[in-house]
């Protein structure tokens, strides 16, 4: 997409901060990048800042005189392959909802052609009023895209969906992966990632579960994602959002799990099975909610279907790799999983107080048939991709074993 010229329109949340990894993101990419301020956005992000990252003046005044003698906001607006709006806040998507045009972003929405895209950011609660969400399909209904947002904690101390977007992703998402050179063994492959914990129902209102947040295994889907993979995300139920440019199958149970990783296994050239699946469900379900009583109460469980054997025990398999969590004996519960479902790698973290499940940060051991690699502790985004870095390599490295048994069989012949 290199030459794409993109008007970057920042709006005043505190998202804005994270406005000049963005432009370097985009800049990267080989996008010519102009960034437009609105009067609130002054106070989280400085123009200095943006000009310099950006290398182009900032805009943010539609009576500026000197731009406007040419009539700049109509330049601007037809020199724009694409408006992206990150962050938007509630009001400026109310603003093009009604069509308004108090400054010079919203003029030049008016005035362009070019497709918009917006990535919304505010407190949970504005997000969930009916008023946004009446803004935001009408935006739909106008074609104007909206990324997002993400679940996760925001700036006022609470939680919940309004994040905005992150840049890697909004990046992903309007000019497409971007293949890394030394991941590029997955350019092109099918990668189909399993993540998140399964829920297995007890009655109407509960489950049997596990603490796994999805976090990890969304992470190898975007790394994946980036490495010039075309990624089948099969998830359980997570509070996050997944990442942009990647398929995403949803899931409840280990049989619903099960039953989506088959009905597109033949099409998988790297499986990664990073979600946490229960081990057994309850093997009656009840109908009606149990009602608490003076005796105890038993349930009968049965196991669940196991998704990795399944897929390390098919005729023509893809490269399968497998995770284990555990509480002790790390290396030794990890080698025997390796070994006992036929694995080509096994990722092994430790679990328990305050590591693993839940966390944005993780460390692993990583084991294969030859080899073993100790990745420290660092933040799951970063070790998504090295994950997938090392992954790309085992997997390329059985392709060419591979290629030199066949050779022989081709050349030989009379």
């Amino acid at each position: 997409m290199s030459g794409q010229k993109i008007v970057l329109g920042i709006s005043g949340g505190i998202a804005a901060y994270k406005t000049p990894e963005l432009v370097r993101l985009l800049k990267k990419r080989g996008a010519e990048v102009q960034a437009v301020l609105t009067r609130s956005a002054k106070e989280f992000v400085t123009e200095t800042t943006l000009q310099a990252v950006s290398g182009s003046p900032v805009r943010e005044n539609l009576w500026d005189k000197e731009a406007e003698a040419a009539m700049g906001h109509i330049e601007l607006a037809r020199w724009a392959d694409l408006v992206l709006i990150a962050p938007a806040t509630a009001e400026i998507m109310s603003r093009l909802a009604l069509g308004a045009a108090p400054d010079l972003l919203t003029t030049l929405c008016l005035a362009t052609e070019a497709p918009i895209v917006v990535a919304p950011a505010m407190n949970h609660i504005m997000w969930a009023d009916s008023g946004v969400q009446d803004n935001c399909r009408v935006l739909k209904q106008r074609d104007i895209r909206i990324l997002g947002p993400a679940v996760g904690d925001q700036a006022c101390g609470e939680s919940g969906p309004g994040r905005m977007v992150e840049p890697e992703d909004i990046v992903a998402a309007i000019m497409g992966p971007k293949a890394v050179p030394d991941v590029s063994a997955l350019a092109g492959k099918v990668v189909m990632i399993t993540a998140g914990p399964t829920r297995e129902a007890i009655d109407p209102v509960r489950y049997i579960s596990n603490r796994s947040s999805g976090k990890m295994g969304y992470a190898i889907a975007a790394a994946a994602r980036d490495a010039g993979a075309k990624v089948l995300l099969v998830s359980g139920p997570v509070n996050i959002v997944p990442p942009a440019a990647v398929e995403t199958i949803f899931t409840e149970s280990a049989k619903e799990m099960f039953a989506a990783v088959h009905d597109r296994l033949t099409e998988v050239d790297v499986f990664i099975g990073a979600a946490a699946v229960a081990d057994y469900h309850s093997a009656s379900v009840q109908t009606h909610k149990l009602k608490k009583s003076e005796s105890d109460l038993s349930l009968d469980l049965s196991r669940t279907p196991d998704i990795l054997a399944s897929v390390a025990g098919q005729q023509d398999r893809p490269f399968t790799v497998g995770f284990a969590a555990e509480t002790q004996n790390l290396r030794e519960y990890a080698l025997g999983k390796l070994k006992e479902k036929n694995l080509d790698m096994i990722v092994a973290n430790l679990v328990g107080a305050n590591q693993g499940f839940e966390k944005d940060r993780n460390s692993v051991e990583v084991f294969w048939q030859d080899g073993e690699k100790v990745f420290p502790d660092s933040d799951k985004k970063v070790l998504g991709r090295q994950l997938v870095k090392i992954i790309g390599e085992q997997y390329k490295s059985i392709q060419d074993a591979q290629t030199v048994q066949i050779q022989p069989a081709i050349s030989g012949g009379d």
